[in-house]
């Protein structure tokens, strides 16, 4: 079962999940098993969450950020957010936190409204907010699976294959930003060589590259091509060897500065 935090684990094929897998550290059964008939392949923020839960008992609630803005007008803006609360959706379901599940259930349906999605959301909604006051945790994280899905859905039934990739972009950035903030607070090799990602980061960025040039050349997405390439140096480490706290310190600092600009109502200009 995909877990929440992200809108899609694709496939495109077996292969791809091999090499992904020798990569990432996150064995590639486990890849296998959340693959999805979607248009590309990228962990979710879920399975790196799992690999890291591995290593010991993470403090999700101290992993919650402020609220975000959610009235932006770009819409590729929009889709990077969402992912981004998706993400926090999963730390919320993670942390047994129903208020705040509710809290960034409220904030993923007016984004995903934003964006023109299904008027299934809106059930989906009153669903997220009945499981979560009865602290019904693993039908809760069904919910917000299903919502997920709708939204990636509805996107590609409109056409909008660019803004799922956007999506997907964001709920990786701000998974790794929590990966790394958890590896931090409490620092040992094993957790701290799932962050090996130079071949994810590389099928990313192809991706991204992929997108309608009138989309690719607004000044956020622009920059966050930028950043990403950049992002794909630090996470370049030799296979085997796991990066010090020192390396992980600015793989975080280089996500949440990235996370920053996309949550920002000021977008590059």
């Amino acid at each position: 079962m995909i877990r929440l935090a992200g809108l899609a684990v694709i496939v495109l094929a077996g292969g791809i999940l091999v090499t992904l897998g020798a990569e990432t550290g996150i064995p590639a059964d486990q890849l296998a098993k959340a693959a999805r008939s979607d248009s590309f392949s990228i962990p979710t923020p879920g399975e790196l969450f799992t690999a890291l839960e591995k290593s010991g008992k993470i403090n999700w609630a101290g992993q919650y950020r402020g609220p975000i803005p959610v009235t932006y007008s770009n819409r590729a803006q929009i889709a990077l957010n969402l992912g981004g609360l998706i993400a926090d959706g999963f730390i919320a379901v993670e942390a047994k936190d129903g208020q705040q599940v509710k809290n960034i259930g409220s904030d993923i349906i007016k984004l995903a409204k934003a964006l023109g999605v299904s008027e299934k959301l809106l059930g989906r909604g009153s669903s997220i907010n009945e499981f979560a006051e009865n602290n019904e945790w693993d039908t809760l994280q069904e919910e917000l699976e299903a919502t997920q899905n709708e939204v990636k859905s509805s996107m590609q039934s409109h056409a909008d294959q660019d803004l799922v990739i956007l999506v997907t972009l964001g709920g990786w950035v701000r998974g790794t930003q929590v990966v790394t903030s958890a590896i931090m607070q409490n620092y040992n090799e094993q957790s701290a060589k799932v962050l090996r990602q130079p071949a994810l980061v590389h099928f990313m960025q192809s991706k991204i590259n992929e997108i309608s040039p009138e989309l690719r050349n607004e000044p956020l997405i622009k920059n966050v091509n930028e950043q990403v390439g950049k992002i794909e140096k630090l996470v370049s480490f030799p296979e085997g060897k796991a990066p010090d706290v020192e390396q992980v310190r600015k793989i975080n600092q280089a996500v949440s500065k990235l996370m920053a600009e996309i949550e920002s109502k000021e977008a590059p200009k």
